[in-house]
C-alpha cells in the first residue's frame, strides 16, 4: 500500500512530522513516502495572484502526489487554534485545481502539541470539513502533551492508551 504522510507544518523540527512518521510506520505492508510541505512553498493565495499566475506547478505536483497515494496520513500543527499558514496556503492553491483535494482516499488525521489541548481545535476543523474535499476519514487522534507521551529519541509513542487509539484507527483501513 502506497501511503503518503506529511505534517501540516513548515517547522524543520516539527513534532507533527514525528507523529505522522511514527503512525505511518505502524501500517503493515506500507510503502511510506514522508512529504515535506516546505517543498511546495508558493506565493500567498489570492484570486488576483491566481489570475496572474494561473495554477502553480507546485500545487499541481502536490495534487498529483495525493492522487498517486492509496492512503494519506496527516498530522496538523495548530497555530492560534487553526491551520498553519504554510499548510492553509498549499491547501488553498490545491483546492483551486480540484475541490476534491483528497480524491476519495482513505485518510487518517492526527494532531499534536506540547500542551494539553493536543491541537484539538485544528483537528476538529480538519475532520469537520474533510468531506467537502473528498477525504474518506478513517479516524482521527489528538496527542496532548507531546513530550510527555512521545519518546523523541526512539521515535515512538509511550502512552499505551494513545498507542491503542492510533492502532484502532489504523485497523479501520
Amino acid at each position: 500500500m502506497k501511503v503518503l504522510a506529511f505534517a501540516a507544518s513548515s517547522s524543520q523540527n516539527s513534532i507533527n512530522k514525528q507523529l505522522v512518521n511514527y503512525t505511518a510506520k505502524q501500517i503493515e505492508n506500507a510503502q511510506v513516502e514522508l512529504l515535506d510541505i516546505n517543498d511546495y512553498e508558493m506565493p500567498l493565495f489570492s484570486e488576483d495572484r491566481e489570475k496572474a499566475l494561473g495554477q502553480p506547478e507546485l500545487a499541481k505536483a502536490f495534487y498529483q502526489k495525493l492522487g498517486e497515494a492509496e492512503m494519506i496520513v496527516i498530522s496538523f500543527a495548530e497555530h492560534n487554534g487553526s491551520y498553519t499558514a504554510a499548510y492553509k496556503n498549499l491547501f488553498d492553491w490545491t483546492s483551486r485545481i480540484n475541490m476534491k483535494v483528497f480524491q476519495n482516499k482513505p485518510v487518517i488525521m492526527l494532531a499534536t502539541s506540547p500542551g494539553p489541548g493536543g491541537a484539538g481545535s485544528v483537528l476538529a476543523s480538519a475532520v469537520g470539513s474533510a468531506h467537502f474535499f473528498a477525504a474518506n476519514v478513517k479516524g482521527s487522534v489528538s496527542v496532548p502533551s507531546f513530550y510527555d507521551n512521545f519518546d523523541v529519541e526512539k521515535g515512538e509513542l509511550t502512552n499505551p492508551s494513545l498507542v491503542e487509539k492510533i492502532q484502532s484507527v489504523i485497523n479501520q483501513l
